[in-house]
């Protein structure tokens, strides 16, 4: 959008409806004209550290380095608008430290719905994320359980599915399994089996116009009442696969009290007696400022200069009862599971390459030649659902050993391996390109585990002076580039 786009030619090419709804619920000291004003001006950028791979401390040093400024996002420990240099044009998401996985591009709002899963000190063994594509609420979930306990991320649309896995991988995400359905089906074939559920539904995303100017071209009346009746659909779903005790948070990108006040209204009317409101007014500093009466998080761009959001936590009481068998057949389970001598076995093996897993936390399966990875917290619902993916697939099996998968690599490759080799910024831009690279000196080793800043950056083979690239063509970034030292002139 232009920036001398004048505020009415903006609201022009917004429907009158709209913006008669969103007068209506604009509470009494926020103003249309801040709203409006707010929407023309450019989402600032926002990224949340991956903590699974470094500390917030550590990625504010490196970050310095990159000559960005970092403001906290204050409803999310790791989350940071960012400020880069003037002359600093390159795209963040071709960044090394992106690449690596330490941090996630993330909408600072979009952060919001997570922090209010895991608020009062929740701690939950068993998630769902009903709408989880493209990862960043399901990586911030992971990372807030410390790839400890079971997510289940659901993705409807198949296109997506792929983008899912791609960000879970990168991030080094390893306590997740990936399912393609309809989120509707999770109440019949799951009853009461989370501990906590994410449904962040998906909307008519009247929130996100900063982003994207062209949200609302295709919005109506009747197009938001249809959607919010997926959305009471969606929320009943997900309710009923809730554990009694369990806690739901409801999100949208959306403003209208039709999808959101009135999908959670529903909610509590269903199941009076078995779900509560948690209220979020002080989730953070100045969460009041959102703050609805029943204590949901209503956000309007100008009130934090973010995306507009809401965000709605609810406690589950009492069982409720349950809806009737799904009529599906799941299907014979593909996987074995192996037994304590191969599983021994393959621990060793994967030690000497510098891979190791809590093996309390995870067991081994098998599917023909490939070697799997599983959270063992999933096995109760193998053979309920199907699922699409399933942990980290570990390695292949072949004669004389195993070829170990890059995505179990960058999952499971602890820092003090024997193997590992340390590459600097230059060689690491060469190898995110997809080349082979050439350092000064070589490993002592023919296998060896090339890590950059202390992250695996994949196995790889030493031939001569050379070590061969593994990355998975999938992964290859022509354009990425090391970190540049810009002037401020």
């Amino acid at each position: 959008m232009s920036k001398l786009t004048t505020a009415s030619t903006f609201t022009d090419k917004l429907p009158a409806a709209f913006l008669e709804a969103t007068r209506a619920i604009m509470p009494a000291d926020l103003s249309m004209d801040d709203f409006i004003a707010a929407c023309q001006r450019p989402l600032r950028p926002s990224l949340r550290v991956n903590t699974l791979k470094i500390s917030v401390t550590d990625f504010l040093e490196l970050a310095g380095g990159y000559q960005w400024e970092l403001e906290p996002v204050p409803w999310c420990a790791e989350g940071f608008w960012i400020n880069r240099n003037v002359q600093d044009d390159t795209r963040l998401g071709n960044a090394l430290s992106h690449l690596a996985g330490l941090f996630y591009i993330q909408e600072a709002s979009s952060m919001l719905p997570v922090t209010a899963l895991f608020a009062n000190d929740t701690q939950p063994v068993l998630v769902m994320d009903v709408a989880a594509a493209p990862g960043s609420k399901t990586t911030q979930i992971a990372a807030l359980m410390k790839n400890q306990g079971g997510i289940i991320a659901n993705e409807y649309s198949a296109s997506r599915v792929k983008v899912l896995h791609a960000n879970i991988s990168r991030c080094g995400v390893s306590n997740t399994a990936l399912t393609h359905f309809d989120g509707r089906v999770f109440g019949a074939a799951l009853p009461e089996t989370f501990d906590a559920i994410l449904l962040d539904a998906p909307c008519s995303g009247e929130g996100v116009i900063r982003k994207d100017p062209d949200a609302m071209s295709n919005w109506s009346e009747n197009s938001v009442t249809e959607i919010a009746a997926t959305q009471r659909e969606l929320i009943d779903s997900a309710f009923h696969a809730l554990k009694p005790g369990g806690v739901l948070v409801y999100s949208t990108c959306t403003l209208n009290a039709q999808e959101n006040q009135q999908v959670c209204q529903w909610l509590l009317d269903t199941y009076a007696d078995a779900v509560e409101v948690e209220s979020l007014a002080e989730l953070f500093p100045d969460a009041d400022k959102a703050v609805t009466p029943q204590g949901y998080l209503h956000v309007f761009p100008q009130v934090y200069d973010s995306e507009g959001f809401f965000v709605a936590r609810f406690r589950k009481t009492d069982p409720v009862p349950r809806l009737p068998v799904p009529g599906y057949k799941v299907g014979r389970f593909p996987f074995s599971p192996l037994s304590r001598q191969d599983s021994a076995e393959i621990i060793k093996a994967a030690g000497l390459s510098g891979l190791v897993w809590p093996e309390n936390q995870y067991t081994l399966w098998q599917r023909d030649k490939e070697i799997w990875i599983f959270p063992a917290v999933l096995e109760p619902v193998f053979g309920k659902v199907r699922f699409s993916r399933i942990g980290v697939r570990l390695a292949e099996r072949f004669p004389k050993g195993f070829r170990w998968q890059h995505e179990a690599v960058v999952a499971f490759s602890v820092a003090d391996s024997k193997n590992r080799f340390e590459i600097n910024d230059e060689l690491a831009q060469s190898w995110f390109r997809g080349v082979d690279i050439y350092p000064d000196d070589t490993p002592p080793a023919d296998e060896c585990l090339v890590t950059w800043l202390g992250q695996p950056l994949g196995l790889a083979k030493r031939i001569g002076s050379r070590i061969k690239n593994s990355l998975p063509r999938e992964l290859v970034r022509d354009g990425a580039i090391r970190p540049q030292t810009l002037s401020n002139d």
